[in-house]
This record gives structure tokens, C-alpha cells and sequence, in this order.
């Protein structure tokens, strides 16, 4: 059983030439896109700044790694899933414009977001005000809250996901691929391995324990972002993958407060709901978390960002895309030896319905039976009526 991380492994653990990326500046792709330099890299691509020679303007280009480009599946469901991606468009997520294939390469290309991610402002500014995180992560909320209205789970939530402009805007990226990364499963589901694709330290209890994924899966991992903006720190101790993944499924998280008292009660009863091991006991999507965040702000520019009302659904054409099954021999207690993993596919969001316009009236038993006594019951004060109307005529 093996662990597949989200982020590059450290430097001379493996010499696999596939781990060297083979492209380099000034390589152009499809006669548009010049590469310039190498902004970063994970476990399934690595992504270059370059220049849209057509459009005259700095983009980001995701390029998956050799060894997932030429496994027709995963190229297929890749560039399916980067096209549905595509059609989203919200001003806290990172704009996707292109796909493409040119022989093994298969690439994205994106809005370039100038500034740093969310794990730099972590490292250099937490633990943050309480003003200055909850303007973030009510943007983060906004725009995963989109996603999820759009009927996708981003399902790999963490710091080097979410960039931070200089202005303070948020924008949201990696996200729409889980259904790429689930048609790994199938080959070697048959093989009796155990998978969870992800960063150990954002994982939801359902997806370390290697349960489908959920909006809520994703309302855990904010909560944890959150967590660590306001304190500095996650709410577990773990040293190695395997301690990250228990204690996402089995350790309770320390109270926020213990590590700074300033923050209030209130808010800290809303992170342990977030950080709750049942994905029912959590808010159902991000825009619940932001719309319950907003309360404990003041700051004028954080009120302002656009959250919906929870019965306002995303009208984004997503077409129906078969999702790879759950293999039935994943287990609940994570394995002693795990080091590589795949992501589950993300269950869609169902939309909740309108209030119906309509009144129907139920007749049931009981209804007709006081009904009845109710008739009978004026019925019998006639005859009264009657007799004293001719006891006093006379």
C-alpha cells in the first residue's frame, strides 16, 4: 500500500527521470503558449509561467508529468474535467482558458496570479488578526462555495492551493480534477491497495479513512486553513503520514483557544463544528461556513464579498461524466504502511429545490371526523334556536 502526496517529493528521494520535467524556457506549445520559468510542481504536473503570444498576456501552464500523459484514461478524463473546470467563473477562482495536447504533453492553461499562496502568508503573518483571516477565508468560501453549487467537490484543499494577490484578493486553483485522479483507482483497486490522494496534513476523516469525498470533506479542510491562519499551528501533533492520517480519523482537535485566548468563544464552537469526525455534523457547503464566518467581522470589505442565499443554485452547464465506484475493500482504520494513494471521486452536490408556490390541503381521518362533530354540533343547537324563538313570540 503506497501514498501518492500532492506535493513534490523532497529532493534526491527519487531519481525516476519521469520526476525531471522535460520541458524548458523558451519551448513554445502549440505554436501559442511560451514557457518562461517554472513556477512549481506536485505529485501529478508541474506549472510554468509563460506568454500567450496570441493574446499578448502571462499565463499559468499546468503540465501533467510523463508517467499520467501517456495513460489514455487518465489523459482523457484529465482534459474532460479541466474542460468542465473551465466553465466556471468566479472571481475567487483562478480562471482556466485553454487544454490542450501536443504528442505526450497534456497541458492546462490558466489565469496567472501574481503574489504568493496562502502557505507563504502562513508562514510569514500567522497567527493572523482575526480580521485579516476572516477577509481571506470568506473569500475562500465564496469561491469554493461556487464550486460546490456547481455540483464539484475541490477535495484537495491546503495552503499551496489558494494564492493571495498583493491586494488581498484570494483566488482558489487545483480544483475539478478528482475525477481525473479516480480513474487511477480502477487498476489498482484490483490489486487489493488502499488509496487517498491529497496532502496528509488537510485530509477530511472520511477521505484519510478512504470514503468518497463531500462539499463537506472540503468545509473540513477550511476549517483547518482557518485554524492555522488564527493560531499558527494545525489542531493535531503528527510527525510522519501515517500519524496525520489517524489523527484526522480518530484524534478529537485541540480547542483553537488554548493557543490564543483572544479568540472568541463563539468562534471557537464554529471550528470545532468544522473540525467534526462526521461529515453530517458539519456545515453542508463552504457558503454556509462563509455566511456564519461574516458574523464575526466588522471589516467592511469582508462583509461585501458575494456569498448567495443557500437555496441560489449555479446554473453552469456540467455534463453527466460516468464516476469511477468505491472499491469495497477500502477499510476504516488507516494502514500501518501507507505511501501512495489516489484521491476518491467527489459524490455531486444535489441543488437544493425551491419552495413550492402551491398549497395542497390533506384530509386526513381525524380532519373529517372533527369536521363531522362540528356539523352535528350546529345541527343540534337549531332545534334549541327554534323553541325559544316561539317561546318568546307569543
Amino acid at each position: 500500500m503506497t501514498w501518492r502526496p500532492s506535493t513534490p517529493p523532497p529532493p534526491g528521494e527519487s531519481q525516476d527521470p519521469a520526476d525531471t520535467p522535460h520541458l524548458g524556457p523558451d519551448q513554445t506549445l502549440m505554436g501559442r503558449y511560451r514557457l518562461q520559468d517554472m513556477l512549481g510542481g506536485g505529485g501529478m504536473a508541474w506549472v510554468y509561467r509563460a506568454r500567450d503570444l496570441k493574446l499578448d498576456r502571462d499565463v499559468a501552464v499546468k503540465i501533467l508529468r510523463p508517467q499520467y500523459a501517456r495513460r489514455p484514461d487518465f489523459r482523457t478524463r484529465f482534459l474532460e474535467e479541466a474542460r468542465l473546470a473551465a466553465k466556471l467563473n468566479h472571481p475567487n477562482l483562478v480562471t482556466i482558458y485553454d487544454v490542450g495536447e501536443e504528442g505526450d504533453t497534456v497541458f492546462m492553461v490558466m489565469e496567472y496570479v501574481p503574489g504568493h499562496t496562502l502557505a507563504w502568508h502562513i508562514r510569514h503573518e500567522a497567527p493572523m488578526t482575526l480580521e485579516d483571516a476572516l477577509y481571506l477565508m470568506v473569500q475562500a468560501c465564496a469561491g469554493v462555495g461556487y464550486v460546490h453549487r456547481a455540483g464539484l467537490v475541490h477535495g484537495d484543499l491546503k495552503p499551496s492551493n489558494l494564492l493571495v494577490l498583493p491586494d488581498r484578493r484570494l483566488k482558489v486553483t487545483d480544483f475539478g480534477l478528482a475525477g481525473a485522479i479516480g480513474v487511477l483507482r480502477t487498476e489498482e483497486s484490483e490489486k487489493g491497495r488502499r488509496f487517498v490522494w491529497g496532502s496528509p496534513r488537510y485530509l477530511s476523516p472520511e477521505h484519510a479513512r478512504g470514503d468518497p469525498i463531500l462539499p463537506a470533506s472540503d468545509v473540513y479542510a477550511l476549517g483547518l486553513l482557518l485554524y492555522e491562519m488564527l493560531t499558527g499551528r494545525l489542531p493535531y501533533t503528527a510527525h510522519s503520514t501515517e500519524e496525520w492520517v489517524q489523527a484526522h480519523a480518530q484524534v478529537a482537535p485541540i480547542p483553537p483557544r488554548r493557543w490564543r485566548r483572544d479568540l472568541p468563544e463563539k468562534l471557537e464552537r464554529v471550528l470545532l463544528k468544522v473540525l467534526d469526525k462526521r461529515p453530517t455534523r458539519r456545515f453542508r457547503t463552504a457558503d454556509h461556513l462563509g455566511r456564519v464566518l461574516l458574523l464575526f467581522t466588522e471589516r467592511e470589505e469582508t462583509r461585501a464579498v458575494p456569498l448567495p442565499e443557500a437555496q441560489k443554485t449555479v446554473q453552469v452547464p456540467l455534463p453527466e461524466l460516468p464516476r469511477p465506484t468505491t472499491p469495497s475493500s477500502m477499510v476504516s482504520k488507516p494502514s500501518p504502511s501507507i505511501s501512495e494513494s489516489v484521491r476518491p471521486t467527489a459524490s455531486p452536490v444535489q441543488p437544493l429545490s425551491p419552495p413550492s408556490s402551491s398549497f395542497t390541503t390533506i384530509l386526513d381521518p381525524l380532519t373529517l371526523l372533527l369536521g363531522l362533530l362540528a356539523a352535528l354540533a350546529i345541527a343540534g343547537l337549531i332545534p334549541l334556536w327554534v323553541w325559544i324563538y316561539l317561546l318568546y313570540s307569543r
